[in-house]
């Protein structure tokens, strides 16, 4: 007898043919089988009339890896679906060695954890044991295990550091890290050259890993960026990902049909590249973006000691550059309850309040909130986000944590990805604009990412696979939350199981923590 059985759905199966009527029986942990009918009862009926059952999603860049030590529920993402949460953009939360440890004690903003792990594979085990209720995976940063050997400083490995770090990657490897991940826009990972990223990249290549990386120009430079990032691809043979494919700046928008035109060239040439897309035109990162590499060495406290040199602040000052105007920048996330009442301001509008330039406004709002200020960037053309989403080598992200409309979570200031990118994609993308199908967003969201990051069991709707199942209404869903107001649920997913457990029921979450580690490809005993 079946634990569950979901009745009268609209199947979508991950594979991305069409979907069908029917019914998913789920037993213990894994999906016990997918028909039109499943004959007899189960312990438990979900009658899914109206709705779609899908295998539950994949966050390809999640900043849960805090907000999940705070309130393991994941309720942002869980309401859209989301059953994985894949973490680790550039820097991962582990390997740590004493100093990283004693930095991320001290750094921490509103979400207050204590650092009792060392490696990647114990945060993960650490994150799991505090109970979760999705599962959650891992890249190894490459600036993480840079950091961990040179810390924060502005030069090249010797061979032995550099044998060092690719260690450090080898043993996250075999700990169950996915694959090796980049963020070549910040500091220090703006010092890494492209000989040593395809050192790291060797390493993750021979573990069957991924190589995924925020490419280190997404403006006029991209080709460049390309350049580099298909000369790792190449030189070490590892399927490769770019993260959050954009084209950034009014200037730089007619780029892209080149840049989708090269993506695509090397696909043809048997190159396994992907790529993946948060549905908004706005980023989000830190205002500390504006500020030229060389003044972030030695780590954000070296950084702020700059900043306050009058010597040093000009030069800083003086070479300054924003990837767009600052009326079009929305400040939003600051560690100091005196700054708060700016969230939600434009940059223009904070400097214009203070009399100053913007290069000045920014400078004094990192020196007051002892470090960098999260902030909204509108540089992307709506017309890019469908072109990027209609190829069917993208999957979908958040690049957020995943929050919840409560509690110590209101007091950050956060980009409504946070809460809707998911959703987002079925109702505005699929049912509102019709850029693709119910059916290939479905396979974008699971089996997609799922193949890229070669994941065993998961992704698709078929028996013997791990019963993550989400049961949504495709005629209502809809991501709510705003740039004003971004602590807001999306609304349309009635059922969520993870591991065959239900933490939605009826829209609600059940308090069930039923979440795990999913290991990569080269996890030492073979993938989880």
């Amino acid at each position: 007898m079946p634990d569950v059985v979901i009745r009268n759905a609209l199947i979508c199966d991950g594979s991305g043919t069409p979907p069908f009527p029917g019914d998913v029986a789920i037993r213990g942990d894994r999906i016990a089988g997918v028909a039109p009918h499943v004959a007899g009862d189960g312990r438990a009926e979900v009658d899914a009339h109206g709705l779609a059952a899908a295998p539950g999603f994949i966050n390809m860049l999640s900043w849960a890896n805090a907000s999940l030590l705070v309130d393991g529920r994941s309720q942002g993402d869980l309401r859209q679906g989301v059953t994985l949460e894949v973490l680790g953009e550039g820097t991962s939360m582990g390997p740590l060695n004493a100093a990283m440890k004693q930095e991320m004690a001290e750094r921490q903003g509103d979400l207050r954890y204590e650092v009792a792990w060392t490696t990647l594979g114990e945060y993960l085990d650490h994150l799991a044991s505090r109970g979760v209720s999705c599962n959650v995976a891992s890249f190894v940063g490459a600036t993480t295990a840079r950091i961990h050997v040179l810390g924060y400083e502005d030069r090249r490995p010797s061979r032995r550091e550099l044998e060092g770090m690719r260690t450090l990657v080898r043993d996250a490897m075999a700990e169950g890290a996915v694959g090796l991940s980049s963020a070549l826009i910040y500091p220090p990972a703006t010092y890494s050259d492209t000989a040593e990223l395809i050192a790291l990249a060797r390493v993750a290549s021979e573990a069957g890993g991924l190589f995924i990386s925020h490419i280190r120009n997404e403006e006029a430079r991209i080709d460049d960026a390309l350049d580099e990032f298909f000369t790792i691809v190449h030189e070490t043979g590892v399927r490769g990902e770019i993260y959050h494919l954009k084209v950034s700046g009014r200037p730089n928008w007619p780029r892209l049909p080149g840049v989708l035109a090269r993506i695509e060239a090397e696909r043809g040439r048997g190159a396994e590249v992907t790529a993946d897309i948060y549905p908004y035109t706005a980023s989000s990162t830190g205002l500390d973006t504006a500020i030229q590499p060389w003044a972030h060495e030695g780590g954000e406290a070296a950084l702020i000691a700059r900043l306050r040199n009058p010597a040093t602040r000009g030069r800083i000052r003086e070479e300054m550059v924003l990837s767009t105007d600052p009326g079009q920048i929305l400040v939003v996330g600051f560690k100091r309850d005196a700054l708060k009442p700016l969230t939600g301001k434009t940059l223009a509008e904070v400097a214009a309040a203070r009399g100053t330039s913007w290069q000045d406004a920014v400078l004094d709002l990192i020196i007051e909130n002892d470090g960098d200020v999260g902030a909204v960037f509108f540089t992307m053309a709506e017309a890019n986000v469908q072109a990027i989403i209609a190829k069917p080598w993208v999957s979908f992200c958040s690049d957020a944590g995943s929050y919840a409309a409560e509690g110590i979570f209101l007091r950050l200031g956060t980009h409504p990805r946070a809460y809707g990118s998911f959703a987002r994609v079925l109702g505005k993308y699929v049912r509102e604009e019709r850029v693709i199908t119910l059916e290939e967003a479905v396979r974008k969201l699971t089996a997609q990412p799922a193949d890229a990051l070669r994941l065993v069991d998961r992704g698709r709707l078929v028996p013997g696979a791990f019963a993550d199942v989400v049961v949504f209404d495709p005629a209502v869903i809809i991501d709510r939350a705003t740039y004003q107001q971004p602590h807001q649920y999306a609304t349309g997913v009635e059922h969520v199981f993870v591991n065959g457990v239900p933490v939605i029921r009826h829209g609600e979450h059940t308090g069930a923590t039923p979440g795990r580690v999913v290991r990569g490809p080269g996890r030492r005993g073979g993938p989880a």
